[in-house]
C-alpha cells in the first residue's frame, strides 16, 4: 500500500529514540506541553470547549483519558478532541508559518490523551510529540494547502498519526495504515477559515487528532488504510495541491533521520490573537500614552500588512463588523484598534459585549484602513512584519512597525516568560499550589510517574499535591 511520502513518513517516525533526543528539543517539548496546559485551562468556560466537554460526557470511560477541568474520563478520541478544543479556544497556543500556517501544538492533547489511556511515561510523550511536530512543521514547509482551498490541520492528522504510531510502537507499515487512515478519509476544507467564522475554527485541529488517533488505534488493531494515500491517482497530492508535488527537497530532509528538532523554529504566541497579528500588536502598543487609550486623539488608523495577513485576517467583509470571538480574533482591524482603545489584547477583548462595542464599530468603519504592502509581503514568512500609522486630529502622523513579534524564533519568549503566560493562564481558575505543582510535572515530566500525576492534576478534583516540593 506504500507510496514514497507514505514510507518516509512512517520509517521517520518509527526510527526516533529517546536516546536520540536532543536536549534542546526535550526542553522545548515541555515548553509547549506547559503553555498548552495554560491556555486550555483558561479556555475552559468558552463556549466551544464547554460544547465539547457536554458532547464527551456520552462516552465516559473511567478507565479512559482525563477531560481537563474535570472529572470525566473518556477514550482518547473523545478526551483528546475536548481538550485539544481547550487548546485552541482562544488563538492563544503556538504557531509556525511557512507556505502552510499550523499551530504544530495542536497535536499535544491527543498525544497526552493516547498516552494516559495507554498507561505509557511522560518519555514516550514527549518523544511522541517531538516526532508529531517534526513531520507536520516539515509538510508546512513542503507544501501550501491554503492555496488550493484544503485546511491547515490535514497536517495535523498526519502528525498526530506519526506521533501516535511512535508512541504504540507500530511497525513501519501499520504508521503507513494509520497515516492513510488518518488523512485519506478526513481531508478538511478551508471554508472553516473564511467569512464568519465559527467553534470550529477552533475545533477543525482537534478533530484531526480525533481522527489520527482512531486511525493509529485501528491500525494497531490490524485494520489496513487506503493505498497509496499521497501518490495515488486519488491521494493527498492530486486531490489536495491540485497535482503540485511536495518539495521533495524539503520532505526529503527526513530521510536522514535526523533527529527531531523542528520545534526550535515555531512560536509561542504572546497575544492571544491569529499569529499574523502577534506584531501588529506589539506596534500598536508601542506609540505612546497620548495615542493609545485615548482614541478621541486619533483620527486614522492606516495598518499596512502583507499577502498572507490581509488573506486570512483582513479581506473579509465580516472582519469589519465581527459577530464572533473567532472572526475577531482573526480580524487585524479590529485587533489593532482595539489595543489602541484599551492599551492592552487579552482574552476579554474578545468578548461578545467588547467587540460591539459600537464606538470600536464606529472607528473601523469610519477612520481605519488596511492594504497589502509588497515590501512587507517580500519579508514574509521570515519575519511577521506589520506597520501601523496613526494621525492624530491635530495632523500628526506616528508610524510603529515590528517584523519579529515576542515569541517568535527570532525573538524568542524565555523560560520566565513562558512561565509567566502560563500562570496567568491558569490564575482564575486555580489556586497558587496547584498552580505550582502542576508546572512542576511538567518541567520534570519525564520521570517515571510523571504523567500521570500530571493527568490528576489536570482533572477538577485535584488538590494541588506534592506542596512539599514549593516551600
Amino acid at each position: 500500500m506504500s507510496d514514497r511520502i507514505s514510507r518516509l513518513l512512517a520509517e521517520y517516525a518509527h526510527g526516533v529514540t529517546w536516546s536520540e533526543l536532543p536536549t534542546e528539543t526535550v526542553h522545548e517539548v515541555k515548553r509547549r506541553v506547559l503553555d498548552s496546559v495554560g491556555v486550555a485551562i483558561s479556555a475552559l468556560e468558552q463556549d466551544a470547549p464547554v460544547a465539547a466537554r457536554r458532547y464527551a460526557q456520552g462516552s465516559i470511560d473511567p478507565a479512559g483519558a482525563t477531560i481537563w477541568g474535570s472529572e470525566i474520563h473518556a477514550n482518547p478520541e473523545v478526551a483528546g478532541f475536548a481538550n485539544g478544543v481547550a487548546v485552541r479556544a482562544l488563538d492563544f497556543n503556538d504557531t509556525y508559518l511557512s507556505k502552510e500556517p499550523l499551530h504544530p501544538s495542536d497535536v499535544i492533547a491527543p498525544l497526552a490523551a493516547l498516552a494516559q489511556r495507554r498507561e505509557l511515561g511522560g518519555r514516550e510523550l514527549i518523544r511522541a510529540i517531538a516526532v508529531a511536530y517534526e513531520v507536520s512543521v516539515t509538510l508546512c514547509d513542503a507544501a501550501s494547502l491554503r492555496a488550493h482551498g484544503w485546511d491547515h490541520v490535514n497536517y495535523i492528522a498526519v502528525g498526530v498519526a506519526c506521533g501516535a504510531g511512535a508512541m504504540l510502537g507500530l511497525s513501519p507499515e501499520r504508521i503507513e495504515h494509520a497515516v492513510a487512515m488518518a488523512s485519506v478519509p478526513h481531508a478538511a476544507m478551508r471554508q472553516t477559515r473564511v467569512g464568519e467564522l465559527s467553534m470550529w475554527k477552533g475545533a477543525a485541529a482537534a478533530d484531526a487528532g480525533r481522527h489520527a488517533l482512531f486511525a493509529s488505534l485501528l491500525a494497531d488493531a490490524g485494520m489496513t488504510g487506503p493505498n497509496e494515500p499521497f501518490e495515488g491517482e486519488m491521494g493527498f497530492v492530486r486531490q489536495l495541491l491540485a497535482g503540485e508535488a511536495f518539495d521533495e527537497a524539503v520532505l526529503w530532509r527526513l530521510v536522514a533521520a535526523a533527529p527531531p528538532t523542528r520545534i526550535l523554529d515555531t512560536y509561542v504566541k504572546y497575544w492571544p490573537v491569529e499569529y499574523h497579528a502577534q506584531s501588529a500588536v506589539d506596534a500598536a502598543l508601542q506609540f505612546p500614552e497620548e495615542v493609545v487609550g485615548d482614541i478621541a486623539q486619533v483620527a486614522s488608523i492606516a495598518i499596512d500588512t502583507f499577502d498572507a495577513a490581509y488573506q486570512i485576517i483582513a479581506k473579509d467583509p465580516e472582519k469589519w463588523d465581527p459577530k464572533t470571538r473567532e472572526t475577531a480574533d482573526h480580524s487585524i482591524q479590529y485587533i489593532v484598534v482595539a489595543a489602541l482603545m484599551d492599551g492592552e489584547v487579552t482574552k476579554r477583548t474578545f468578548d461578545l459585549e467588547r467587540i460591539r462595542d459600537p464606538v470600536t464599530l464606529e472607528i473601523l468603519r469610519e477612520r481605519t484602513t488596511v492594504r497589502e504592502d509588497l515590501e512587507l509581503t517580500a519579508g514574509y514568512p521570515e519575519g511577521i512584519p506589520n506597520r501601523i500609522t496613526v494621525t492624530t486630529v491635530t495632523g500628526d502622523k506616528r508610524v510603529r512597525e515590528v517584523r519579529y513579534p515576542r515569541g517568535h524564533s527570532r525573538n524568542p519568549m524565555t523560560d520566565e516568560e513562558v512561565v509567566a503566560k502560563y500562570k496567568a493562564n491558569v490564575a482564575e481558575r486555580w489556586d497558587h499550589e496547584r498552580t505550582a505543582w502542576v508546572q512542576h510535572l511538567v518541567w520534570d515530566l519525564e520521570r517515571e510517574g510523571n504523567l500521570d500525576a500530571l493527568m490528576r492534576a489536570l482533572g477538577e478534583s485535584a488538590n494541588g499535591a506534592g506542596p512539599e516540593i514549593l516551600a
